[in-house]
């Protein structure tokens, strides 16, 4: 063997040892591994879902009407059943919206909800309500609203939005449980 292939050996040895002792060192030095667990929770505090869904027909929603006009809120539910996602019978809203949409939530659709938002282009109003229960998510529609965002404008919005972020007062929902939840 050649001093050029066992000096090749060796560093790549040397190598393999040093990443070994990174991993390990970082692995035990880790002080973010009790964020997702909920021990620091606050007793009877909210646990939010905030995993964006991997297919729209986990998403539940009802489309209610803000509006004057007629029919819209029927349309926008036909719009997103067509999307694939899973809506509820439209209903028409007790008071008038004069922007976009509104969206509004609670704590067990706080990721569905940051994707409902891409759809509107990141134009809506998120309104988070911690007492509010399930994961069905309420959208009023309001006078200023024309369509909803094309596929393509629905992913570059997602990137521009980010991640969903947990709401105030709120705790972080385990992922082995919100995954159970999505099935």
């Amino acid at each position: 063997m050649s001093f050029a292939r066992v000096r090749a050996l060796v560093l790549v040895g040397v190598l393999a040892v040093a990443a070994v002792v990174f991993v390990v060192v970082a692995l035990v030095r880790d002080t973010q591994g009790d964020l997702a667990d909920g021990s620091d929770c606050p007793a009877g505090a909210p646990l939010a879902d905030v995993l964006l869904p991997d297919d729209p027909a986990e998403v539940t929603i009802k489309v209610l009407n803000g509006t004057n006009r007629a029919g819209l809120a029927e349309s926008v539910t036909n719009e997103f059943k067509n999307r694939r996602f899973t809506v509820k019978d439209p209903a028409k809203s007790k008071t008038k919206f004069k922007e976009v949409a509104e969206i509004k939530y609670g704590p067990e659709a706080v990721g569905r909800a940051q994707l409902l938002r891409a759809y509107f282009l990141a134009q809506s109003k998120m309104t988070y309500d911690p007492k509010r229960k399930g994961a069905v998510i309420d959208v009023v529609i309001g006078d200023q609203f024309q369509q909803l965002a094309t596929t393509t404008e629905v992913n570059q919005s997602l990137v521009e939005i980010g991640e969903p972020t947990l709401p105030p007062g709120s705790c972080l929902k385990p992922a082995a449980e919100a995954a159970k939840d999505g099935d």
